[in-house]
């Protein structure tokens, strides 16, 4: 499993505490005395993959001091609605400033992980492998990757300066494909590979003539990816995006293709349900 930069994780962290924190808490702080203490827990209310159980913990150890956090899942674990993640103890105001910040984060990245598992197992006995893309929101995307890791996926390229990928747009600016690509191949390093995006086989071909490393095949049906993974015969790794759901991503897997990459697995993923609990105190 990856890890994430953690000078990376905190400069999130403080960023978010300090948009929901503008000075001082007026509840909490004019509440609750320093010196109140409380017990809660961190409780799945849906089935799914945990992710950010350490970033959750390093939210409260940043908005405050006094709090205890005890793991009971980690990152990659499948849980079940009620399962307990997570107990807490100490300072009251702690817990209650730390407690929007820890939870937005950590059930967005679980519902990342979570969705993520679910297309890896549809997919599951065939050739292909399950990739985000670069629609992620702005400031967490090395977060929304990660989570894609713990949910079984792969990740696409983290930003323009990873690989050279030629889409539509590339290709039309340049005249064509093995235009775009000899151009390419005058500049980068021997480190960088190629990927360019075909519409259709005649684009395929050309692409393949051209020595690209992976090909992606956009939009495009069952069938012509077939006939794509035949005529590419191992040349060149095979990427199938464009528009896949729960209902055709199976049909595409069983194409051949070696990557089928998913922006929904960032860009609109569902919350994963996880609910901060109290203990109540004795009377």
């Amino acid at each position: 499993m990856m890890q994430l930069l953690p000078m990376y994780v905190d400069d999130i962290i403080r960023r978010a505490i300090t948009e929901d924190i503008e000075g001082i808490d007026v509840t909490t702080d004019f509440l609750l005395s320093p010196e109140d203490e409380s017990d809660c827990y961190l409780m799945a209310k849906d089935d799914g993959v945990v992710c950010g159980m350490d970033i959750a913990a390093r939210v409260f150890e940043l908005v405050g001091e006094g709090v205890t956090f005890t793991a009971k899942a980690k990152d990659g674990d499948r849980v079940k609605y009620g399962d307990i993640l997570a107990t807490m103890h100490g300072c009251t105001r702690t817990l209650l400033k730390g407690e929007r910040t820890a939870l937005n984060l950590l059930q967005h990245l679980s519902g990342i992980a979570t969705e993520t598992r679910r297309c890896v197992d549809i997919v599951a006995g065939t050739n292909a492998s399950i990739a985000d893309t670069r629609k992620c929101m702005v400031g967490i995307r090395a977060m929304q990757k990660y989570a894609v890791r713990c949910g079984g996926g792969k990740n696409h390229r983290f930003n323009l300066s990873d690989g050279a990928m030629l889409k539509d747009n590339h290709i039309d600016a340049c005249g064509g494909i093995l235009p775009a690509i000899t151009q390419l191949r005058e500049h980068i390093g021997h480190m960088v590979r190629i990927e360019v995006e075909v519409r259709n086989l005649d684009e395929l071909q050309q692409a393949l003539d051209a020595k690209a490393d992976i090909i992606m095949l956009d939009n495009m049906d069952n069938d012509t990816m077939r006939e794509a993974v035949r005529i590419t015969d191992g040349k060149a790794m095979l990427e199938a995006s464009g528009g896949i759901t729960h209902e055709t991503l199976r049909g595409v897997a069983e194409t051949g293709v070696d990557i089928i990459s998913i922006g929904a697995l960032t860009h609109s993923v569902k919350a994963f349900d996880i609910s901060m609990k109290w203990v109540k105190k004795d009377a």
